[in-house]
């Protein structure tokens, strides 16, 4: 195993990582920005009510990109494996 090696394993578990994460972060971070402006016009300053509109789009987030995560994962997997195998010869 080189240095070539592990910054390629480093790099497509970050870019993975990274696809994965990115569309939750983004429901989470969207659905808070529309809460706060809510309650910016409205003046109710509830600190739960920000907790269960992120946590419902965060879950809707994963139910809905499910399998496209799958793919994703599959195929950063299949490519570790690939790898491992070019390795050992």
């Amino acid at each position: 195993m080189n240095e070539d090696y592990v910054i390629f394993i480093a790099r497509e578990t970050i870019k993975t990582a990274i696809y994965i994460l990115a569309p939750i972060l983004g429901a989470g971070l969207i659905t808070g920005i529309i809460v706060s402006l809510f309650q910016t016009v409205t003046s109710i300053k509830e600190q739960t009510m920000t907790l269960i509109p992120k946590m419902a789009a965060v879950a809707l987030a994963v139910i809905l990109l499910l399998p496209w995560y799958l793919d994703v994962i599959l195929t950063f997997t299949e490519n570790i494996f690939e790898q491992i195998a070019m390795m050992g010869q």
